[in-house]
């Protein structure tokens, strides 16, 4: 290998620590992380570092903190660091006197196979659309978000049983490894930059929008295995939501779902209606099939098993899902 550049690594959520980690263990100079300002947090309001920010400091790296990426003062700061590569991993937009600075570039770590999911959440789009293979991508910044040439990507699989949760932490440990081999390419002039352009040709583009109330509502019309999907996409952040139901009464109720189990049937149900024995299951009838729901949370109440929640909550009558 060439002599080792002077990095900037980029990074607020868990999901950017091991790809930090991996450069420090590997003995490249990372001079600078710049991650999000603190916040606080809970009902003390304690303020709360980010992770990369907690890794940075047990570590000695110096950290910088905008809240305005085109403050001059930080500006002036990463100028005087002199970088000669920069890498993000989940981190916001930078404006591209940022991006633009070092003479290697800035490569950004995005969960998915680019071109397919970009955006915002593409680790809950791909489980929600029922994909059975994700992957990670490396690829060089520039002014469209998630469009720049490829640098190197690997392919995880998804199984029928994955959360949000699971393929999180796969592509988590297997984006640091190809952050690695990305920085070690770069510095041996050993990358083909490929344009995305060229691996779109003939293919439907799926995206992976901000997550919203709206679009992690569960949809009693799809079917049950779309709404299986739909769970597990969601579990355990930021949950698929739904409103309990008791037509006769009129009662109802915002519930979370983060847990079920999926099942093709037969049936004559319509559907939203739910089904229980008020001790150890809760089945919602779906089109082409059931979806038993197996972890679950009333509103301002804590996330429990469908046994605990049948034990204090009976859903005495005719109770649906909507």
């Amino acid at each position: 290998m060439h002599s080792l550049p002077r990095i900037i690594f980029y990074g607020t959520p868990e999901f950017a620590v091991p790809s930090l980690d991996i450069l420090v263990q590997n003995h490249l100079p990372v001079v600078a992380v710049v991650t999000a300002p603190d916040k606080p947090a809970g009902r003390g309001q304690k303020i709360l570092h980010s992770p990369v920010k907690e890794y940075a400091l047990k570590n000695n790296l110096p950290v910088l903190q905008p809240t305005n990426m085109k403050d001059p003062a930080f500006l002036e700061d990463l100028e005087r660091l002199s970088p000669e590569l920069q890498i993000v991993v989940a981190f916001r937009m930078m404006p591209e006197r940022v991006w633009s600075l070092p003479a290697m570039g800035t490569f950004n770590l995005h969960a998915s196979l680019l071109p397919q999911y970009r955006g915002a959440a593409p680790i809950n789009w791909a489980i929600i659309n029922g994909e059975q293979e994700s992957g990670i991508t490396t690829f060089l910044l520039q002014k469209e978000i998630d469009t720049g040439r490829i640098l190197f990507q690997e392919k995880v699989p998804i199984t029928k049983t994955d959360t949000a949760g699971h393929l999180h932490d796969k592509l988590m440990d297997a984006g640091a490894k190809l952050v690695l081999k990305t920085v070690q390419a770069i510095v041996d002039k050993k990358i083909n930059p490929l344009d995305q352009a060229g691996l779109l040709k003939g293919t439907e583009l799926k995206s992976a929008p901000k997550l919203n109330s709206v679009n992690t509502r569960i949809d009693i019309h799809q079917t049950a295995e779309q709404v299986y999907n739909h769970i597990r996409g969601l579990s355990p952040y930021p949950s698929a939501h739904a409103e309990l139901f008791n037509p006769q009464s009129g009662v109802s109720f915002t519930i979370k779902i983060y847990n079920s189990e999926f099942e093709n049937a037969v049936h004559d149900k319509h559907a939203g209606v739910l089904e229980t024995d008020n001790k150890s299951y809760l089945k919602l009838y779906l089109r082409k099939g059931i979806v038993y729901i197996k972890e679950l949370q009333l509103s301002g109440r804590n996330r429990v098993t469908v046994k605990d929640f049948l034990n204090g909550f009976k859903l005495n009558g005719d109770w649906h899902l909507r």
